[in-house]
């Protein structure tokens, strides 16, 4: 009997023992399975990295963007591996400092398989790949497209302004530009600040890595924010706030030219969308076309009164197609020609307007330019709400208007002439010119008219009428000049005289002069200054773009006052967000606010932009992704 007691304690802790494992063994193989299941489940990329000589690379980062994200270091062997990945296809690129980034490889993943993929890169400054640097925040504005299509040279922007800018002397922008790689010339400068002042956030796409390491594709990416104010006290509760998205696409069509697309649209109370494609030549070729078309559409849904009997049929539509050419008679004369067609179809009469322009560039010595320029433009009021602007970047129609009396929306008809000469002196450009303006039925454009008592119109909303016709002459003188090495300004002076020949129809004469009286003029003498000032600070990757213009013929808000001196303006600020910089894409932070209505200076009448009584401060902000 006592064998067995002694034997009972082993035996006990054996059992014990013997419980106590099988569950652990459980678990340690449910954990096996579950770990087969997710290997068999997903799949691995595997290859190798090598130079163009065929040496391993050591340290190239590899990344893989699918389903999921992940990346990889090679090695010293140039061998790496991406694992567990889930099925599906990935685009794999490869990354090294001082090498050029390889076409991207696309790669399609199995379950429990392994794919293989191999990369060449090449060293840059070498003859078959040339270094390359990324350029900064201050040369996002080099390549831009011209801003009038019927007068470029050298696939260049050859407006007034534009040609003055060329000829300052060159500071950062110009080793920006070389640091980039950019080709420089001793032309080029900067493209025409006054029709591009305003449109800040509309940068080229060329100035952008591609999207694609192998495609040459390159575009623009805004949301936006915009309202509108009268006062400080209403920048925290605006009146009217709408969200903005918009897109633009470019890619070069071989070496022969560009194309560019571009979209915008928001939705709120009043819903919009516009579109515009554009096809430019920049090949060294005589003749050098750019066509084009837009088209957009506004539908309101809101609960203005004025609005809503104006959008009648609910929706109102407007397109257009433009062709202008630029030939290159010799290298001393060019001839610009071409016109727009465009088709409003919120017009009784003549919904179809046709606007034809020529001009002629003689270039007797590099420094001295003469030119003489002709035009018919023919508008509709609202044309600002629908018609794209000259720049990259546009915002779709924001708000809706009416006509001020029972005559209806009449067309605008504009017939200008000029001539001008331009000269350079030490480093400063100097253009005198003399011009001619003919309009027909000219736009008056009103903000928050309170009729017989009833509540103003809504700052979203405006009315439009004519106030008649008028001759204008006048002289005036450019003075452009680089003021630091990353700061430039323009100053323009211009003195002009106007006889009014006829009034409007008598329906809406007598609405002007009871409620905008200061729109109703006769003969008058009209002072103009006009100030550009560009800036870009290298060190905080900051860019800003003032106008200011001055003028003594602002017509007055109020029915006591007549047309007098005021001031109108345009601040926009980009900030660039280095933080959020990758390889293919740049990040900007935008704010501008402007009381300026028409979106350009170029090719209107001295009066457009006179005779906006009232208009409200516009603010828009945002985030900028250009690609």
């Amino acid at each position: 009997m006592g064998t067995p007691r002694r034997l009972l304690a082993p035996v006990s802790m054996l059992c014990l023992l013997a419980l106590h494992s099988t569950p652990a063994s459980a678990q340690t193989q449910q954990f096996e399975h579950i770990t087969s299941l997710a290997s068999a489940s997903t799949g691995h990329i595997e290859g190798s990295v090598l130079d163009e000589a065929g040496k391993p690379l050591d340290g190239v980062v590899i990344s893989a963007l699918g389903s999921t994200t992940a990346f990889a270091v090679s090695d010293k062997t140039g061998q790496f591996t991406l694992r567990q990945l889930p099925p599906g296809p990935y685009l794999l690129r490869a990354h090294l400092q001082g090498f050029h980034a390889p076409r991207s490889t696309m790669v399609n993943v199995r379950p429990a398989a392994r794919s293989a993929s191999t990369f060449t890169l090449r060293r840059e400054g070498t003859a078959d790949a040339p270094r390359l640097t990324n350029a900064a925040v201050a040369t996002t504005a080099i390549g831009a497209a011209p801003s009038d299509a019927g007068a470029t040279r050298d696939g260049r922007g050859e407006s007034d302004f534009a040609w003055r800018l060329r000829h300052l002397k060159r500071g950062v922008l110009r080793e920006a530009a070389a640091r980039a790689g950019i080709p420089q010339d001793d032309d080029w400068f900067i493209t025409d600040s006054f029709q591009f002042l305003g449109r800040a956030v509309g940068t080229s796409a060329k100035a952008a890595t591609a999207l694609f390491s192998d495609l040459s594709l390159g575009g623009q990416v805004n949301l936006l924010t915009t309202g509108a104010f009268d006062n400080p006290l209403q920048l925290l509760q605006l009146e009217r706030t709408s969200s903005v998205a918009f897109f633009s696409l470019g890619a070069p069509v071989g070496t022969h030219g560009d194309w560019a697309v571009r979209a915008a649209m928001n939705q709120s109370d009043l819903s919009s969308w516009m579109l515009a494609g554009s096809y430019l030549v920049t090949a060294q070729v005589p003749h050098r076309y750019q066509v084009g078309m837009s088209y957009s559409l506004q539908r309101y849904e809101g609960g203005n009164t004025a609005a809503m009997l104006a959008l009648s049929d609910t929706a109102r539509n407007v397109g257009s197609v433009f062709a202008y050419d630029e030939w290159e008679v010799s290298r001393y004369l060019s001839v610009s020609y071409g016109a727009n067609y465009a088709h409003y179809d919120y017009l009784q009469e003549g919904p179809s307007l046709f606007s034809p322009r020529l001009s002629a560039t003689l270039s007797p010595t590099r420094n001295l330019r003469l030119r003489f320029s002709a035009s018919r433009d023919v508008s509709a009021p609202g044309a600002e709400e629908f018609l794209p602007p000259t720049s990259a970047a546009y915002l779709p129609p924001q708000r809706t208007f009416s006509p001020i009396s029972k005559a209806g929306i009449r067309t605008q008809e504009l017939r200008n002439y000029e001539v001008g000469v331009d000269r350079v002196f030490n480093g400063a450009t100097i253009g005198v010119r003399a011009f001619e303006q003919r309009i027909d039925d000219q736009t008056v454009t009103v903000f928050g008219l309170s009729q017989d008592d009833s509540a103003a119109a809504a700052l979203g909303h405006y009315h439009v009428g004519a106030a008649g016709d008028a001759d204008v002459r006048g002289v005036g003188v450019t003075l452009t000049h680089a003021l630091f090495a990353n700061v430039r300004g323009s100053v323009d002076y211009s003195i002009a005289s106007a006889n009014w020949q006829s009034p409007s129809t008598p329906v809406e004469y007598a609405v002007l002069t009871r409620w905008v009286p200061s729109a109703v003029r006769t003969s008058e003498r009209i002072h103009d200054v006009t100030t550009s000032l560009q800036t870009e600070i290298p060190m905080t990757a900051t860019r800003v773009v003032v106008l200011y213009k001055l003028n003594t013929g602002f017509a007055s808000g109020s029915k006591d006052q007549g047309p007098g001196f005021d001031a109108r303006f345009d601040l926009q600020v980009n900030q660039a967000l280095p933080f959020m910089n990758f390889r293919t894409s740049q990040w900007e932070v935008l704010v501008g606010i402007r009381n300026l209505f028409h979106e350009s200076l170029a090719n209107a009448s001295v009066y457009d932009e006179l005779l906006v009584v009232r208009p409200p401060k516009r603010i828009v902000g945002g985030l900028t992704v250009k690609f």
